[in-house]
């Protein structure tokens, strides 16, 4: 796998430690970003129902000549849709549009919790994974209270909780809790998307020290977490340096370094933000 470790989640299965995002890329973008993406090394690709571009993601992964067996096709299931049966029927539509039989690893998206039926879409969905139609399931934007809630109504934990996570929101705290429960950490927006922190002169003093650019110091800093990275990137140059963060190492003072700043989420807060 072009020298990306993989990570074993608590099902099993595993999954690379750098994936490609895919938001907020159209059909036909997807489909380009995807099938250069593969060709250079990735194997987890990220998608969702509310990016609108899982046709053109299915597309992508179908050029690419790449076995389905390598690859981590990764869909979210939308607010809109929370509930047993909606859950089983926006499945069905997410994996009609990407082609294919099964999906490798199946999100909520948000909690929603005024809404309250992220336990019954949970429901769902160990049912779709008991069935052979998804082999992991798990989260994103979930709290520790969320997360113990589904553990204590269903006695199944998520394999993954995708958040919102770089250099200005750490989440140590939810990174402690996902460590203790056995749960993969998966970030998005791990460049602080909208942020200046690709342009950060402690990040970029740490980048010349080792001769890299300032995204890859960056990426760097999620995979020494532990945590995952899936950054968005169309460009092939762009995609092809992403991946390649695994041949140089930051120090303890310079993940410090990285770190030190205000903190401040980017995107919605999981307590009160809804997305449908």
């Amino acid at each position: 796998m072009n020298g990306v470790p993989l990570y074993t989640l608590n099902d099993g299965t595993t999954v690379p430690a750098v994936g490609l995002g895919t938001w907020p890329l159209d059909d036909a973008q997807a489909e380009r970003a995807v099938r250069t993406a593969l060709e250079a090394g990735y194997r987890l690709v990220d998608t969702a129902t509310n990016y609108r571009n899982e046709t053109g993601v299915g597309r992508g992964v179908a050029g690419s000549g790449v076995p389905r067996e390598e690859l981590v096709v990764t869909t979210k299931l939308p607010g809109r849709h929370h509930g047993y049966e909606e859950t089983l029927a926006s499945f069905e539509e997410s994996r009609r549009r990407l082609g294919l039989e099964y999906v490798d690893l199946y999100l909520i998206h948000w909690p929603n919790p005024r809404v309250d039926k992220y336990v019954e879409a949970w429901r769902a969905m160990i049912r779709l994974r008991e069935d052979g139609l998804v082999r992991s399931i798990g989260v994103s934007n979930f709290t520790p209270e969320h997360i113990t809630r589904l553990e204590k109504e269903t006695g199944v934990l998520p394999s993954v909780n995708q958040i919102e996570l770089h250099p200005l929101f750490p989440q140590e705290e939810l990174r402690a809790f996902h460590a203790e429960k056995g749960i993969a950490t998966e970030s998005w927006s791990p460049l602080g998307r909208g942020s200046d922190l690709l342009d950060d002169p402690a990040v970029a003093g740490v980048a010349r020290a080792h001769g890299v650019t300032p995204a890859q110091v960056l990426l760097r800093w999620h995979v020494q977490l532990g945590a995952l990275p899936v950054p968005k990137s169309a460009d092939p140059a762009r995609q092809r340096a992403n991946l390649d963060v695994f041949g140089f190492e930051l120090d303890e003072d310079q993940m410090a370094a990285v770190a030190r700043r205000s903190r401040r989420r980017l995107g919605g807060d999981p307590e009160t933000h809804e997305e449908f």
